[in-house]
């Protein structure tokens, strides 16, 4: 009697890991199907599956909440590389002052975010929507800064390529809420 019990706890644990895992796979289709140019799935995917907050999902309101809280600690995170990158004395005069402004631009995009899932979580999608879509532009920018100086090989291309892909998501996720 005992091991029908264990049988049926783990058979009813292991349906509900594949839902979850059949939603982070069906919401990332659907994101990267409705903008390709700025969602990989298999990124998408990949950020999500291993987010203990996302595995605990039970539908897409709840991942558009994860993945604002993964884009603002995206933001931080490339906030203290930037600052460590302004320490390192091989940069010159140029290259500190681009990455002086990235890291304004971050600390924008992180107060835009967080002012995104405020809102979300307020029904304000409108606002949301707005605020999100703010903090796109801090990856586009300071990218764009840094190669304007020709010779000048950006040391954050990967985090900015990620963090507008972090931020392009929820912005996808919250369409498939409103739908």
């Amino acid at each position: 009697m005992k091991n029908s019990h264990i049988s049926c706890l783990l058979f009813f644990y292991l349906l509900l890991v594949s839902a979850t895992s059949d939603l982070i796979q069906k919401s990332c289709y659907e994101a990267s199907k409705g903008n390709p140019a700025n969602i990989k799935l298999d990124f998408c995917v990949s950020a999500f599956e291993g987010n203990p907050k996302a595995k605990a999902a039970y539908g897409v309101a709840d991942l558009v909440l994860v993945s604002i809280e993964t884009a603002i600690a995206n933001a931080t995170a490339i906030g203290s590389k930037i600052s460590k990158l302004l320490d390192d004395k091989r940069f010159g005069i140029f290259a500190r002052n681009c990455l002086k402004d990235c890291s304004e631009l971050y600390s924008l995009a992180g107060s835009s975010l967080e002012t995104g899932l405020d809102a979300f979580q307020a029904v304000d999608y409108r606002t949301a929507n707005a605020e999100i879509s703010a903090a796109l532009d801090a990856p586009v920018t300071c990218e764009d800064q840094l190669k304007e100086k020709k010779g000048l090989v950006s040391p954050l291309t990967k985090e900015n390529n990620n963090f507008h892909q972090l931020t392009a998501i929820p912005l996808a996720f919250m369409k498939m809420v409103q739908q």
